[in-house]
């Protein structure tokens, strides 16, 4: 099954990737927009304070009965909700992640809808053993 939206999406960087074509641009680019989508989420917390990060070791009760059980007891470790001004922040440099993810599958002649299908297919597959 086709994902005409995320088609669409990679046609559309195809179309507009101008200036960073060469593969080594884009990966390059790619790497940059992880860092800067990391930053937004460090200034989100350190900046301006919606989130915070209360970080420790997950506690798995011992006497745990299955792995469905598992997901109850672990942390996300963020307390506190995204306000709006850095929930636009993040949606703007994931998307800038994004784009450079279709043109580095596009560049390789690879199609990002088919990615994800896989993807959705595999961790379907592992279902609670996919531990990633």
């Amino acid at each position: 099954m086709k994902d005409v939206l995320c088609d669409g999406f990679q046609e559309t960087v195809e179309n507009y990737l101008m200036r960073h074509r060469s593969i080594l641009d884009v990966m390059t680019k790619l790497t940059e927009s992880t860092g800067r989508v990391n930053r937004a989420v460090a200034k989100a917390v350190t900046n301006c304070g919606c989130v915070e990060i209360e970080a420790g070791k997950q506690k798995v009760p011992p006497d745990l009965d299955s792995l469905e059980n598992l997901k109850a007891h672990m942390s996300t470790h963020i307390k506190g909700k995204l306000c709006e001004h850095c929930a636009e922040i993040l949606e703007d440099e994931i998307g800038r992640n994004l784009f450079y993810l279709a043109a580095l599958c596009s560049i390789l002649g690879l199609n990002l809808s088919d990615i994800l299908v896989k993807e959705k297919e595999r961790v379907a597959c592992l279902g609670m053993y996919n531990f990633s």
